[in-house]
């Protein structure tokens, strides 16, 4: 396969994406399940990802669609439409697969999907974990990793506003 065929690969319909999940748990391959717009890819999100990775032996990235970014965060965005979202992501070697989902939450993924780990950032608690509930009944886990200071996507916005269109402070 080509390096764009591999990205491509990763961007799954739920249907393939469970059947893979189901190979994966039964081969014991830890699933680790994570979602968030992910709009405009930053260093913080790089990093979030690959700590996400290491907790289990694959990786899946839910990805809110357009029409959920905007209700979830206004018309303005999101900046890229989810097609580029998905695949960024998908072409990050610690990626295996990258879902879109219209609803506000994930939560009929996780249940579909149901990971080993659920992962989200340091502004979560586990109590506000969309998902907790139902990974930690069958025996799955919950984590949250520390927020990445410096890097938002809604700070980037705000600095290229400030200068005017011309770029972010840096």
């Amino acid at each position: 396969m080509t390096p764009l065929e591999l990205v491509h690969d990763k961007l799954l319909p739920l249907t393939e994406l469970s059947r893979r999940r189901c190979g994966w748990r039964v081969v014991s391959q830890p699933t680790v399940f994570t979602n968030g717009v992910f709009d405009l890819v930053h260093p913080g999100h790089l990093t979030y990802l690959a700590q996400a990775a290491g907790l289990g032996k694959r990786l899946i990235v839910g990805v809110n669609t357009d029409v959920s970014v905007r209700r979830l965060k206004g018309s303005s965005r999101p900046v890229l439409p989810v097609e580029a979202r998905m695949q960024l992501l998908a072409s990050l070697f610690f990626v295996d697969g990258v879902i879109a989902f219209e609803e506000d939450t994930p939560l009929e993924l996780i249940r579909t999907l149901r990971p080993d780990v659920l992962v989200k950032g340091g502004d979560y608690t586990e109590a506000t974990i969309v998902g907790a509930p139902e990974v930690l009944s069958w025996g799955g886990r919950v984590e949250v990793l520390p927020f990445v200071e410096g890097y938002s996507t809604t700070g980037i916005l705000e600095g290229v506003k400030e200068l005017g269109g011309k770029g972010v402070k840096v």
